[in-house]
């Protein structure tokens, strides 16, 4: 019997478990859209590894920086991969359909609103105190992958150094993120492909 607030469809020795259906995939990527807001990263790897054990945290941040480096919104791209490695093509149209139709509508609805609204000065200081909170949800996801970083070929400390880096340049430095992460991104899978060869 699983463990209390495991998936029934995980399996017991840890591999990560599978979306039941399309519509399974379809409505898991409509909820996790519709509590993204802000802050994607944090609820994309709580849902995808810790709720529903579609992937293990090695594979969320392998698939994760994958979706990072191809055009578009990184949490739409892990949905067209998660849902292509099960289902085909089928599967990439749920999952991007999950991820945008209803809060497609939901966006247009909030837009209206806050064009009535957004001179509100009560309004303005909402949106600024939710823009804080989420900043502090992405750190908080960002810390709790750090251990992920001892089983890397680079080792965990080049991992850490590495991590600093991106964020003095992009930070502090407000160096593009496309160049950062042509530079050190591509610096860095270079060194671990180097790393990985026999």
């Amino acid at each position: 019997m699983p463990p209390p607030g495991a998936d029934a469809g995980a399996d017991p020795h840890g591999a990560p478990a599978r979306p039941e259906s399309l519509a399974d995939l379809f409505f898991s990527f409509t909820i996790l859209a519709l509590q993204g807001f802000g802050g994607v990263l944090a609820v994309v790897q709580r849902e995808l590894v810790e709720r529903k054990r579609w992937l293990t945290q090695a594979q969320f941040i392998e698939d994760w920086a994958v979706a990072q480096v191809l055009p578009g919104p990184n949490v739409i791209n892990l949905a067209l991969i998660l849902g292509d490695r099960h289902f085909g093509l089928r599967g990439a149209i749920a999952g991007l359909a999950g991820m945008l139709v209803l809060p497609l509508a939901v966006i247009l609805v909030l837009a209206v609103l806050h064009a009535h609204f957004a001179h509100d000065p009560r309004v303005a200081g909402a949106l600024r105190g939710m823009s804080t909170v989420a900043g502090g949800v992405i750190a908080a996801t960002g810390v709790k992958l750090v251990p992920s970083l001892r089983a890397h070929p680079l080792g965990f400390g080049v991992g850490v150094g590495i991590a600093a880096l991106v964020f003095v340049l992009i930070a502090l430095a407000r160096v593009p993120l496309g160049w950062v992460l042509l530079a050190v991104g591509g610096g860095a899978c270079l060194w671990t492909f180097a790393r990985l060869k026999p």
